[in-house]
């Protein structure tokens, strides 16, 4: 059957397509090919230009043009000789060197291309390069637009009261921009931790030792020419003490962080979901578009329940997010409906301001009038209030206090 949108065996590869379709560069087999080749090519320059040969202008264009401009046909003409090599890295040096075929290099220059390499000296380099570039083009600049995109709402919602809940019961009210501020605020330390975590990578021969290196060229120092290769060329952080393979350590670190600021996505997405079952938000409509098969009425908050975990399910999910974040419409008139609704959260601060007046029990006294009791309105409180035996003037700062007014202060932003 022919891959197409519709037959791929991977949303990735088929509904969801468009939407990670800059992914492709970075982690298809064609853009680690890409990037092996990146590398390899790197490194031969290298070390013609620190003189262990001598490489003519037509041969260094000629592959400076492949590193630059690699295409589908490249990819396919690698893939074709792996089919006899039955090894991929294998595949990539025979190509190079069927170019530096084409540009009349001498015989003993191409042998300089994967000199004293092993397969994961390529595949520990480029891969973590492909990552940190997919992380540095792609996913980072998603998520602090996403980010930027909720600290505008913060600072749109600013003034709204909203009734806050604790274990799902109403509690003391909180102003929504602040609310929107707390994901502003965890998904900025999250952006800080990933960035303190290198791209590591692993390059020093078969057993991490450079021992073809080291054997063929003594007199090299093989270790600070890597350091210089992976670290100011390449960008990486080179592993000094490794096996075949990079520790993966690092990667762990950072696929770990993404999973913590996905958890913050999937809390966010359920606040707003909940937002909007409450009636605190409307979505926009579409025209032609539904959203039950049998319930004409509705319009799902689908936006914000499509979330994933692999790096390409995590740009969907941000692509998700933000289309939701673009639909909502507050809805005021209902969040004040339940501020009001809801008297018995200024509870708290009638009680603490009258301890702050040594009133005798006044925690006790709030309990027995809201504690599990329906009704309380404003009009109650302020008779409860009517009740104390207080001054006049205590009576009257008492009244002013509102479910509306009462949502504390928290920092600028």
């Amino acid at each position: 059957m022919e891959l197409t949108s519709l037959t791929a065996i991977s949303p990735i590869d088929g509904r969801y397509r468009k939407q990670v379709n800059n992914l492709a560069p970075y982690f298809s087999e064609f853009g680690l090919i890409r990037y092996r080749v990146l590398v390899e090519i790197e490194y031969f320059f290298l070390l013609a230009d620190k003189k262990f040969f001598t490489l003519n202008a037509k041969a260094r264009k000629a592959l400076k043009e492949l590193s630059e401009n690699f295409s589908t046909e490249d990819a396919q003409a690698i893939k074709e000789i792996e089919k006899t090599t039955n090894h991929d890295v294998k595949a990539v040096e025979y190509y190079i060197k069927q170019i530096l075929d084409k540009t009349g290099a001498a015989e003993e220059v191409k042998e300089f291309v994967h000199f004293g390499l092993t397969s994961q000296d390529v595949n520990n380099t480029a891969i973590p390069l492909s990552f940190k570039h997919a992380m540095e083009f792609e996913y980072l600049p998603a998520l602090i637009n996403l980010q930027k995109h909720l600290h505008e709402l913060a600072v749109q919602w600013r003034d709204v009261a909203l009734l806050a809940r604790t274990h799902g019961q109403p509690a003391s009210p909180t102003r929504l921009g602040k609310e929107i501020m707390v994901f502003v605020e965890r998904i900025d330390n999250q952006v800080q931790l990933f960035s303190y975590v290198p791209y590591a990578a692993k390059f020093g021969g078969a057993t991490g030792n450079f021992n073809a290196h080291h054997i063929a060229y003594p007199k090299t120092n093989w270790i600070e020419l890597a350091n210089h290769f992976v670290e100011d060329i390449l960008g990486l952080q080179r592993m000094q003490f490794t096996t075949q393979i990079e520790h993966y350590d690092h990667l762990a670190a950072h696929f770990d962080c993404i999973k913590r600021i996905n958890n913050i996505l999937i809390d966010l997405c359920r606040d707003i979901w909940t937002y909007i079952s409450q009636d605190y938000f409307k979505q926009k409509t579409k025209k032609g578009e539904v959203g039950s098969s049998a319930m004409p009425h509705k319009v799902n908050p689908i936006d914000f329940e499509n979330l994933g975990i692999p790096v390409a399910h995590t740009m969907i999910a941000l692509a998700s997010i933000e289309k939701g974040l673009n639909k909502l419409v507050l809805n005021e008139k209902k969040i004040a409906a339940d501020l009001e609704d809801n008297w018995a959260v200024v509870a708290e601060a009638i009680q603490t301001v009258l301890r702050r007046e040594n009133y005798p029990n006044p925690y006790e006294a709030l309990k027995e009038l809201t504690r599990g009791a329906s009704g309380i309105n404003k009009q109650s409180m302020h008779a409860f209030i009517d009740g104390l035996k207080v001054s006049a003037a205590l009576k009257k700062e008492l009244k002013k206090i509102t479910p509306s007014n009462y949502t504390g202060i928290c920092p600028e932003y």
